[in-house]
């Protein structure tokens, strides 16, 4: 995926088309831009680099677009834009989801026309610049929430470049730490550092939440901190923080899956079905009251008519995880008189039951085993374990002495 990315940025190079580039923090969208700058025919103009997300509200249209003297509070002088500066060059617009809608607006009209108006001015000013962006938000729900225009996103998403996570590619994660190695041996005037193969393994099964940034950072670290040129995964691990249990697990181990010290995906399954039980408990009961007043207004009907009521006990609901079925009721289809309704045997209900009751058994099995394992990992801690759980303590309290479980 990454030779795609390079090979797309490489392609576009020599064109003007806009490029929008996605990716996680930390794995290096900010050079992508400068490939395809130094690949155009632009490569001798201006390259700026704007990152949008650390220039406040109120000066980022002045950042970008410049502004006259006066027009507001600190502007003692006209200022050019980076779109007037950059003319003929290329601007990249890093963090792009950070722009104010106002300015998204203004930054739509530049990429169209190749127009802009300075803060505070009336006149309307020509440029030629290539713009990219990058972002690692997903557009798409930034648009769904009104935080991102869909006009500006598709005029930017000309040529979309997708930058994959580094624990997607861990063919690359040792070559890559050789590289910062090296780099940082001869900035610091060291030896190298290098890798014992268990080392090597840990380095490649890691999560890398912070991806690139974060395995150079480690690397510069080792390189720094370690009196022995040779590291061994006892070493490593001190400089490899473990990441949130409430997210996919930090090492991608199939040695190790049924340890403790991480929650593997099999677990977040578990917990998904965790809550989605109690929702179903929840939703189960307000079929029940429904039921319930409609066989009331059913009864009341009957003696409102003159006719017999149902006998008590003649009407009973069972509910399951597929639907609702009424047993012996006196509701008939609405196409049929009251009188016609066909009674539901035990007979009939009872495959339905039998299906049910596996259900719970299976679903209770599955809330025991996670509640057994979280417990363990909280080292019997409730107020831990229901807090990673997303339940209150007392319905943990309640599952303990339900399922009889020693914690």
């Amino acid at each position: 995926m990454l030779d795609r990315a390079l090979d797309v940025a490489a392609q576009v190079a020599s064109t003007d088309l806009s490029v929008l580039v996605t990716g996680e923090t930390g794995v290096g969208k900010e050079f992508i831009p400068q490939i395809i700058h130094a690949g155009s025919a632009r490569k001798h103009g201006h390259y700026f680099a704007v990152n949008c997300g650390a220039i406040p509200e109120g000066t980022i249209d002045s950042e970008l677009f410049g502004h006259l003297k006066g027009s507001f509070t600190g502007a003692h002088e006209d200022r050019k834009g980076y779109f007037e500066v950059a003319d003929g060059g290329t601007l990249f617009l890093d963090e792009v989801a950070e722009l104010p809608l106002s300015t998204q607006v203004r930054l739509l009209r530049a990429l169209e026309t190749g127009e802009f108006i300075r803060v505070g001015s009336s006149i309307v000013q020509k440029t030629d610049v290539r713009v990219i962006a990058a972002t690692n938000v997903n557009l798409a729900h930034a648009i769904k929430v009104g935080k991102f225009r869909e006009d500006l996103y598709y005029r930017l998403n000309t040529v979309p470049i997708l930058l994959p996570p580094l624990r997607e590619r861990p063919q690359d994660i040792h070559l890559l730490f050789r590289k910062f190695a090296a780099d940082f041996a001869e900035k610091y005037k060291m030896p190298v550092i290098r890798l014992a193969e268990d080392a090597q393994n840990m380095l490649e099964q890691y999560r890398w939440p912070g991806n690139i940034r974060q395995l150079k950072n480690v690397a510069e670290q080792l390189s720094v901190l370690e009196q022995t040129r040779l590291v061994t995964a006892q070493a490593l691990a001190r400089y490899l923080p473990a990441d949130s249990p409430l997210h996919l697990p930090v090492v991608f181990d199939s040695e190790k899956k049924e340890g403790n010290d991480f929650i593997s995906e099999r677990d977040i399954l578990y917990k998904i079905l965790f809550q989605l039980r109690s929702e179903m408990d929840d939703m189960k009961q307000q079929i029940q009251n429904l039921a319930e007043q409609a066989s009331l207004a059913t009864g009341a009907l009957g003696h409102a008519q003159g006719s017999t009521p149902p006998r008590a006990g003649t009407t009973s609901l069972h509910v399951t995880g597929t639907g609702m079925h009424v047993k012996g009721s006196m509701l008939p289809h609405p196409a049929e008189d009251l009188g016609a309704a066909e009674e539901i045997t035990e007979e009939e209900l009872l495959p339905l039951e039998t299906v049910e009751e596996s259900r719970d058994l299976s679903l209770n099995k599955l809330e025991k085993e996670l509640i057994m394992k979280v417990l363990q990992k909280n080292k019997g801690h409730r107020k831990s374990t229901a807090k990673e759980l997303g339940i209150a303590e007392r319905t943990l309290y309640r599952k303990i002495k339900e399922y009889g479980i020693d914690s």
